[in-house]
């Protein structure tokens, strides 16, 4: 396997974080790991960019309760066709983060539904994980019917392949700088607090005994296995919050897959480049 590349470095968190985890690592281990799952589990709302003013104003909006996590989120319908196209939003993400390919989806006679993800956006809460990605995909699918495809971003990306897994039904996939590996995830986490690694497996079998299910079982790899409509996996090269290692991992867990690879555009960036947004309908109309 390729060697992986360094995420985003420790730099980018604040001091006060980096200073509580470690006063807190030396006064107990308890608390450490119960502050490490709030973070983790705390999405940052960043201010709505001025590219997604349009699909904002535009859109049809309105709140779906999700009964399986008793939360409700906001939920955005954009453009007018029959032919539904789901679009997912990354951690910290909007419901509106993947407009340039809303704009080109509608171009091509299609119509989209995003959301924000539980304490995402304009969705209440403050603390959410990728279950709850999940669920509320798979409620959407209940409440408004099929869509003709599914298209994800980061976490929103390991979550659609989780989906599918789950009975999700689309004729085909697209993921953009998704993750491949929970644990790995986890490890980067705590790499960027400056905790001793066994937070990890502390962490990781706190979730799972709340839960009661492997929490490496919804890595997007793994759920890869499981997903055998035509997907397009893209990434950057340059991505420092996910390695494309990732992605490279993901398709070739994948049976139907195209690996499409870029330079220079990042985590972010990817989502309203050209050549990708041309490569993504391609795919689609293949």
């Amino acid at each position: 396997m390729s060697k992986r590349k360094k995420n985003i470095s420790s730099d980018s968190i604040p001091s006060t974080i980096l200073f509580t985890a470690k006063i807190l690592q030396y006064i107990s281990t308890s608390l450490t790991v119960n502050f490490a799952k709030k973070l983790f589990t705390t999405p940052i709302r960043y201010k709505l960019p001025k590219r997604e003013h349009e699909m904002n104003s535009n859109s049809k909006q309105e709140f779906v309760y999700i009964p399986n996590i008793s939360k409700q989120i906001m939920v955005y319908h954009y453009g007018a066709s029959n032919k539904k196209v789901l679009l997912v939003h990354g951690w910290s993400g909007r419901g509106t983060q993947l407009v340039k390919i809303a704009d080109k989806l509608i171009e091509m006679g299609y119509s989209t539904i995003s959301f924000d993800a539980p304490a995402h956006g304009k969705s209440p809460g403050k603390r959410s994980l990728m279950l709850e990605f999940i669920e509320s995909i798979l409620e959407l699918e209940k409440k408004y019917g099929e869509f003709e495809f599914a298209i994800g971003h980061s976490l929103g990306g390991m979550s659609i392949l989780n989906s599918i897994k789950k009975g999700l039904n689309v004729k085909k996939g697209v993921i953009l700088g998704s993750g491949d590996s929970i644990n790995d995830i986890l490890l980067d986490f705590i790499s960027k607090l400056h905790l001793k690694p066994e937070i990890v497996n502390l962490m990781r079998t706190s979730f799972e005994e709340k839960f009661e299910e492997s929490m490496e079982s919804y890595s997007g790899a793994i759920a890869a296995k499981n997903v055998y409509v035509p997907m397009l996996v893209v990434h950057d090269k340059d991505d420092e919050d996910v390695p494309y290692t990732a992605s490279e991992n993901i398709h070739n867990n994948l049976t139907n897959s195209e690996l499409f690879l870029t330079e220079k555009l990042g985590h972010r960036k990817i989502l309203g480049d050209e050549k990708v947004i041309s490569k993504i309908q391609e795919f689609l109309l293949k």
